[in-house]
C-alpha cells in the first residue's frame, strides 16, 4: 500500500494548509497519534477516511492516492497542450488540456505519446466540400484495429469511435480543425498536424 497514500505527502499537504496534526485529527474524528502514524509511514488511513482526508487537505482522492498535487498555473485553456489518455482495460478515451491525474477502471493513466507515422498507419486526408475525409489503410480485425479518430480544433475535440471489422474512416468539419489523431490498439497514438 505504500505506493499509494504516502505519509510524506500527507504531511506536506497538512503543513501547506497550516494545520497541526491535532487539527487534522479533529476534522477527521481520529486521534493525533493516528495522523502521526500516517505521516511516519507506520500506518495508513482507513479506506473510509480517504475522501474526508482528501477534502480536508484540499485535493482530490486521485491526487491523494497518486501523491501528485496538480495545480493549474495557467487558467487559460490551450488546445496545443492537449493530452490523450486511453484505458488499457475498457478502451475509454479521455483528454485534457494540461496536467491531470486521470484514472479509469482503477488504473492511473499516463498520457499517450505520438508514434512515428509509418506506412502501416498512414492516414489519407482528403478535402470534400467543407469536410476532411480521413481514411486509414489499416486492418480492422477483432484483435488489431484503429480504435478512434479524433479531430482537434482550437476550441475542442471531436472523436469518432471505430469498431473492429468496420471501416477506419471518419468525416470532420474543416473549420477550426488543427490536427488529426488516431489510435491503433497495438501500436498506440498517431498524429497528423499538417493539414492542407
Amino acid at each position: 500500500m505504500n505506493k499509494y497514500v504516502t505519509g510524506a505527502f500527507i504531511k506536506k499537504l497538512r503543513e501547506e494548509r497550516g494545520l497541526t496534526q491535532e487539527q487534522l485529527a479533529n476534522i477527521l474524528f481520529v486521534s493525533d497519534k493516528a495522523v502521526s502514524k500516517w505521516e511516519t509511514g507506520k500506518g495508513y488511513p482507513d479506506i473510509t477516511l480517504l475522501e474526508p482526508l482528501a477534502k480536508a487537505l484540499s485535493v482530490s482522492v486521485c491526487e491523494l492516492l497518486s501523491g501528485n498535487d496538480i495545480t493549474n498555473q495557467n487558467r487559460v485553456a490551450n488546445m496545443k497542450k492537449l493530452k490523450v489518455y486511453v484505458c488499457p482495460v475498457c478502451s475509454n478515451v479521455l483528454w485534457s488540456i494540461g496536467d491531470a491525474v486521470i484514472s479509469c477502471c482503477g488504473v492511473e493513466l499516463a498520457p499517450c505519446e505520438c508514434e512515428e507515422n509509418d506506412t502501416a498507419h498512414e492516414a489519407k486526408i482528403e478535402k470534400i466540400e467543407d469536410e476532411y475525409f480521413v481514411k486509414i489503410s489499416h486492418e480492422m480485425s477483432k484483435t488489431h484495429y484503429i480504435s478512434f479518430i479524433m479531430a482537434v480544433k482550437d476550441n475542442g475535440c471531436e472523436i469518432v469511435k471505430l469498431y473492429p471489422q468496420g471501416e477506419a474512416q471518419a468525416y470532420f468539419k474543416i473549420s477550426r480543425t488543427k490536427k488529426i489523431y488516431y489510435y491503433c490498439n497495438h501500436h498506440g497514438l498517431f498524429c497528423v498536424d499538417k493539414l492542407s
